[in-house]
């Protein structure tokens, strides 16, 4: 699924009560006052407004996400609610318009899997992370590879495991990408969709003067 396809397929979510999260990084990501952090697919703005009172008027917290509608409707949301230290981003996740080490913390919520391209896109969260900065990411993975028959079924989509990958698939994009050492915070035991399993994982790793890319 490109870009496009996925940007129409969620703009008419804006204005939605449903929940595209499938965890709860932010719970388990421990903002500090003054850091910069960053939100995958941040959506109508949730997880950006409670960051941004969490670092404080000395902190900053972007949202990235590829739908125009949510960029609208939570720039919006931070305008009438008078919270200055957020920035909404329309942006592809394969290339983050931030400069290199921006960032103090990366969270993200069930988004990941969408993308196409992952190894791009753990390879922009290892670029516009600081060294000494973490990423919080909440996601899904496949006990086995997804059939091609999901790929753009509306349902498997809105479930968020349509693109989902295995478990050791995911932890050696994110291996390969220069983060060393990764931690799960938080795991489910697998569970039936379509003709697969998926889980659902909190994962966690820090940049650090070691780390390359791999």
């Amino acid at each position: 699924m490109n870009t496009i396809e996925i940007a129409g397929r969620y703009s008419s979510l804006a204005n939605d009560t449903c929940c595209l999260s499938c965890g709860g990084a932010v719970d388990k990501s421990d903002a500090k006052l003054n850091e910069v952090c960053i939100d995958l697919g941040s959506g109508r703005g949730t997880d950006v407004l409670r960051l941004a009172e969490e670092v404080g008027e000395g902190g900053f917290v972007y949202g990235i996400d590829v739908t125009e509608e949510m960029i609208r409707k939570a720039t919006s949301t931070a305008a009438k609610m008078g919270v200055e230290n957020v920035k909404f981003i329309q942006a592809d996740l394969e290339e983050i318009p931030l400069p290199d080490e921006t960032a103090n913390l990366i969270v993200s919520n069930c988004t990941l899997n969408h993308v196409t391209n992952k190894r791009k896109v753990w390879g922009e969260i290892f670029r516009i992370l600081k060294n000494g900065g973490r990423f919080v990411i909440s996601d899904i993975y496949s006990s086995e590879p997804v059939p091609e028959e999901y790929a753009n079924d509306p349902e498997a989509v809105a479930e968020c495991w349509a693109g989902s990958v295995t478990r050791s698939e995911y932890l050696n994009i994110i291996k390969g990408a220069g983060f060393r050492y990764v931690k799960v915070l938080e795991e489910s035991q697998p569970y039936p969709k379509g003709k697969i399993h998926v889980s659902s994982f909190t994962i966690t790793a820090e940049k650090d003067e070691f780390s390359c890319c791999g």
